[in-house]
Formats: C-alpha cells, structure tokens, sequence
C-alpha cells in the first residue's frame, strides 16, 4: 500500500478540522440564540415598563420592553420602509429626540404610505423597545402624530439560521474529503499504469 503524500493530507486534515471546528461552533450559536429569542419572546409579552435605556449596556436587555420617555426637541425626522398593524407595506416615520435628561432617543411614531417626514413638535411617547442601527428606539404604541399604528417588534422576525450554516460547514468538510479521496483514487491509478 502507498502511502499517502505528506504535505497535501496535512493541508486537507486541517480544513477539514476548522470545518468541522466551525459548524460546531454554529451548534453553539444556535444554542444561544434559541435562547435569547426565547427570552425577547417573553419580554414582547411583559407589559411591565422599564427605564428608557441610556447607554449601549442597557440596550440589549431592555429590546422588545415596554418604556416610555418625554421628547423635548425632534433633532431630525426620517421615514423608513416598513408595516402596519395589518402587515401592510409602506412607511414608518421615526423622529429623532433630545429627552428632557438631555439624552438622544429615536421614536417610531407611526406608519403611513407617503414617505414625506411628518411634522411633530416631540412629547409623551410610550411603546416598545427594539433596535435601531447600533441604538434603540421606542416603537409607538399608541401612535402618534396622526399616523397608523406601527406593525410591533417581533423577535420572531430576527434571523435564525444558525443551523443552516453549521449543516454547511459539515457539508464542507464531507465534500473536501470525498475530493481528496477521490483525487488520491485517481493518482493512483495514473501510477499503477
């Protein structure tokens, strides 16, 4: 029996093992991620306000919390694709605040079909918390300025595809194998002739 050449068995071992390394790891993730959507679940269905988050360690436990804050000052209006209470397609409209703490809050007020910036002067906002680019934001519940209500944060909505990349990984290290074996297969038979 030949043996089998150093260098290229090393190289393809070694994929082969940060492969498999990887789709474990995506187990991991999987795991994790079950879990913190099982806790947004819970939270989504928790009624019980918490303080508006203030600064990035606060964000993440208080997503998809009830909260509410006072805007002082609408810093900036922006509309945004998004859905309504019924699932219809068009347009939110977030207003950019300065809270009566002097801190900057984003609020989702409502939805509309014009992609126009509505006009709000700021107030009493109360609604849910979700993310918003690398902050937070309070989607209004009830809305304001006139608009639709907003379609509520859904933490089923996030993605969970996990498990997809960790069957991919294996999938990786199952394929790169057969090709070694296969290119082996084939060297040696070029030999033997």
């Amino acid at each position: 029996m030949k043996r089998l050449p150093l260098i290229p068995t090393i190289l393809v071992l070694g994929a082969v093992a940060v492969m498999i390394g990887l789709g474990v790891w995506q187990i991991q993730r999987a795991q994790w991620k079950h879990a913190l959507l099982s806790r947004y679940a819970a939270a989504a269905q928790d009624d019980t306000p918490v303080a508006w988050p203030l600064s990035p360690d606060q964000f993440e436990p208080a997503y998809y919390r009830r909260s509410a804050f006072t805007c002082a000052e609408v810093t900036g209006r922006d509309a945004i694709a998004g859905r309504n209470a019924d699932n219809a397609s068009g347009w939110v409209q977030i207003a950019r605040c300065r809270t009566d703490e002097g801190n900057e809050a984003a609020v989702q007020l409502g939805w509309t079909q014009n992609p126009q910036p509505v006009d709000w002067a700021g107030g009493d906002v109360t609604g849910r918390i979700t993310r918003y680019g690398e902050g937070v934001r309070l989607v209004a519940d009830p809305p304001l300025a006139g608009l639709a209500p907003n379609a509520p944060p859904d933490p089923r909505e996030l993605p969970d595809n996990h498990m997809a990349y960790a069957f991919q990984w294996f999938f990786f290290a199952i394929t790169a194998l057969v090709i070694y074996f296969l290119a082996l297969r084939r060297m040696r038979g070029k030999s033997g002739q």
